[in-house]
């Protein structure tokens, strides 16, 4: 009966084993380890998915309602100039206005952005460049 309690413990001391019942018992360590592994991979899994698929529902809701909230806006800005100034020129102040910050986000980009990726090396010339230095050297010798 001892040794039934013995054997249900997870933890047990494995001093008096011999050097033949510890090697005997790596495979099926191993088979543990990676079934664990791959149940935690899983699990991983499938946590991604969930909130990934949630997040992504909830981004698209958000740009849905900016998509209609943007030109409400707009009309407000115009509406609101139009209480100081003719209504064909509170539209084109915030027809000006939104030209500007088209201009100006297309510059940022550009500037910031597009010159930082035509200056990039690409994997492919570099592999090349690679390959021409290997290829140089072996014909050294």
């Amino acid at each position: 009966m001892a040794g039934d309690a013995h054997k249900a413990s997870p933890l047990r001391d494995r001093a008096d084993d011999s050097l033949f019942s510890l090697i005997g018992d790596v495979p099926e360590l191993v088979k543990n380890l990676v079934s664990a592994e791959l149940e935690a991979i899983k699990k991983y899994v499938g946590q991604l998915v969930k909130h990934g698929g949630w997040t992504a529902i909830f981004a698209i809701a958000a740009l849905f309602f900016l998509f209609w909230t943007i030109p409400a806006f707009l009309a407000f800005l115009i509406i609101l100039l139009d209480l100081w100034m003719p209504l064909w020129a509170s539209a084109l102040i915030v027809l000006g206005i939104g030209v500007v910050m088209i201009a100006v986000c297309g510059l940022w980009a550009y500037v910031r952005h597009v010159r930082a990726i035509m200056k990039l090396e690409s994997p492919g010339a570099a592999a090349k460049a690679d390959a021409a230095i290997v290829k140089e050297f072996a014909d050294e010798f």
